[in-house]
């Protein structure tokens, strides 16, 4: 995610919600995920991970995370075993499914 401006909010409820898509796309992804130096954005990105699997949030947006996971430098090794240590706190059935998921992504 690093220089990644992300418009995701704008686009998709600019018109709709407006103050959401920009605390989206300013606050959480432009302020937040920049603060590199607290905490990087590979750990940003198990810790979102882990957040939305426990969550129950499987759709597109664990994609996306799933994809910046990987992008920002967890290997393929390294999401197996986080996958498989959440499947004991979270459940078997999210994990199945998030491995599906990730097995597309770092397959690619």
């Amino acid at each position: 995610m690093r220089n990644l401006k992300v418009t995701a909010g704008r686009d998709q409820l600019g018109d709709f919600a407006p103050q959401f898509a920009e605390l989206n796309d300013d606050v959480l992804f432009g302020q937040v995920w920049s603060r590199d130096s607290e905490l990087s954005h590979r750990d940003r990105s198990l810790i979102t991970l882990t957040a939305l699997m426990a969550s129950g949030i499987l759709d597109e947006s664990l994609s996306f995370h799933l994809q910046n996971a990987k992008k920002n430098g967890v290997g393929k090794n390294e999401i197996v075993e986080v996958l498989t240590h959440l499947a004991f706190y979270v459940g078997w059935p999210r994990a199945w499914a998030v491995f599906r998921m990730a097995k597309e992504i770092w397959n690619e």
